[in-house]
């Protein structure tokens, strides 16, 4: 008697294999059998032709704190995710002592884009140390697997508090003591070790996130724990600082696969040939043998903001005095000629590696707050400024102020091209991931890019066939990170499945939902073509609906390939 039998499917086995017509057999959340199969089952689906393919495997989420309240880790299962990673670029809350939880979410809450008051009163503290928050995971049952990093911001502030954020150069003991934090992590069952050079990546009151400040020293002697422990995978937030040559180095020197994430990696209209270079040097090392790769977005990077939150310029030094001010405080100074003049003066000479480089045809108005403005909606601030005679900063923060801040924008910033973003994709030192899930959910909701993936890339465009699409979603990214048996639709494999209509799968809009702890309103989407999404062998999203469970069915991973 198995569990269930999904009959009639065109099953892919996450491998890049050609597809089969059969039936595939689960018991005891494993797949036991693919096929013609006769056999009785608890339960029969009939695919009625529909795909069958592995759940999607997405790397880089930011749901370290939300886990503690959402075991679902809304909206990933709904969007066909099966396995996730937390502790990206080295933020989460774990390690975090008791005294530190404020300072902690408070950072959290600016570098992420996460609502303060949702996090301050929803986070669940059962945890200090790395390896009870991981006790605390267990405890919780999410409903998709889990892994999570080692980070670099999070072990610094542990270590030294808030002068994390102000002193770049830690003492040796203090050094000693964040190498051992790692340590501890690693043996708790951490992936791997996460940080972030990245100049977009600032704190709470303007202050940089710890890492960013961190020498070069720091950093390796934090790595080295991967190396000399021999297992663990390296990703970080480059910026311009950790560049292709020290990424090399690292891996090189721990003999661990090292991960590069940065705008500098994605198209860019005004930089063309940036990206390619970074591609360029990641085969250089694989062919010496140093496993370094890219983090690659198959989205738009596209951020919907308003001047109350201005997530996506905070990075520009003029915008240093928006950080510390408080809300009643906004409005004078973006009204401030002088404000305006040094955001210019940013503007002319961008910072290497930021979001947004001045080309305000990247910038559109999204909501309008008031009647009268409706009709702007969908204009670039370009389109903008030279309807009403103006320069595009006047306009942009004119337009803001009229409505008391609270227009909505649109910046898509980076991969915005299809001839420049596949030959990205197809690249051999590419892995398809970045959905930053959990995190800036007053901005956006990238966590169905697997689904995008498979309308945009495959059925639209045809740069991908079904087969090599679904392996670049699933097998791919768990080798890659060294997550085991995951990404796979074989006998013997966990059945972690996503039942699918390749003709109507992707996603919705992103949708406003006021459903975080206190209230606050975070953007989702909603899938589409999607029939079912199960996890171990549970049902987890029936295509339209969570399932209610007792307990989730997802496993806290702690034990990865060498």
């Amino acid at each position: 008697m198995q569990d269930i039998i999904i009959k009639n499917a065109h099953v892919y086995d996450g491998l890049g294999n050609p597809p089969i017509h059969a039936d595939v057999a689960v018991s005891h959340g494993v797949i036991t059998e693919i096929g013609s199969i006769n056999a009785s089952a608890n339960q029969v689906i009939d695919a009625k032709g529909l795909s069958l393919m592995p759940g999607i495997v997405d790397l880089h989420t930011h749901f370290d704190a939300q886990i503690t309240w959402d075991s679902t880790l809304s909206p990933s299962p709904a969007l066909g995710v099966t396995t996730a990673v937390l502790g990206n670029c080295g933020f989460g809350i774990a390690p975090c002592p008791a005294l530190l939880r404020e300072i902690m979410l408070k950072n959290l809450s600016v570098v992420e884009g996460m609502d303060l008051n949702s996090l301050l009163t929803g986070v669940n503290w059962e945890f200090e140390s790395f390896a009870q928050y991981m006790d605390q995971l267990r405890r919780i049952k999410p409903y998709i697997n889990t892994a999570v990093f080692a980070g670099h911001s999070v072990i610094r502030t542990a270590v030294m508090g808030e002068e994390g954020s102000k002193n770049a150069e830690p003492t040796p003991k203090q050094l000693s003591d964040m190498c051992q934090q790692v340590r501890e992590a690693m043996q708790a069952g951490a992936i791997g070790f996460a940080s972030s050079f990245s100049p977009n990546h600032s704190g709470f009151g303007g202050l940089p996130m710890p890492s960013t400040i961190a020498p070069e020293e720091e950093l390796r002697a934090l790595t080295n724990v991967l190396g000399e422990m021999g297992r663990g995978v390296f990703m970080m937030a480059t910026g311009s600082r950790a560049t292709p040559d020290v990424m090399e180095s690292i891996a090189e020197q721990t003999k661990r696969p090292a991960y590069i994430s940065t705008v500098l990696t994605m198209f860019n209209e005004a930089n063309p040939e940036l990206c390619k270079t970074y591609y360029e040097r990641a085969n250089q090392a694989l062919a010496r043998g140093n496993e370094l790769y890219i983090l690659t977005s198959c989205q738009p990077l596209s951020f919907d903001f308003t001047l109350l939150e201005p997530y996506v310029l905070l990075s520009h030094s003029a915008f240093d005095a928006v950080s510390a001010a408080q809300l009643h405080q906004l409005n004078a100074i973006y009204a401030d000629p002088e404000f305006r003049r040094a955001f210019r003066a940013n503007l002319a000479k961008p910072k290497s590696g930021i979001l947004f480089l001045g080309n305000w045809r990247h910038i559109e108005v999204g909501q309008t707050s008031l009647p009268q403005n409706q009709s702007l909606e969908g204009l670039t601030i370009e389109a903008l400024a030279k309807s009403k005679g103006q320069d595009p900063v006047d306009a942009f923060f004119d337009l803001a102020l009229s409505e008391n801040l609270q227009t909505h924008f649109v910046g898509k910033f980076f991969q915005n091209k299809d001839e420049g973003v596949a030959p990205l994709l197809k690249d051999s030192a590419s892995v398809v991931t970045l959905s930053d899930a959990g995190a800036h959910l007053g901005y956006m909701c990238d966590a169905g890019f697997g689904l995008h993936f498979l309308a945009h890339w495959v059925r639209e465009t045809g740069h991908f066939n079904l087969s090599e699409g679904i392996r670049r979603l699933t097998s791919d990214p768990a080798q890659r990170f060294r997550i085991p048996n995951r990404g796979k639709l074989q006998v013997g494999a966990p059945a972690d499945l996503l039942l699918f209509d390749p003709e109507k799968v992707g996603m919705s809009k992103p949708l406003p939902r006021a459903d975080l702890p206190g209230g606050a309103t975070r953007m989702i989407r909603q899938p589409k073509g999607v029939h079912g999404v199960w996890v171990n062998g549970v049902m987890v999203h029936d295509g339209k609906n969570y399932a209610t469970l007792q307990e989730g069915p997802g496993t806290v991973i702690d034990q990865f390939d060498v």
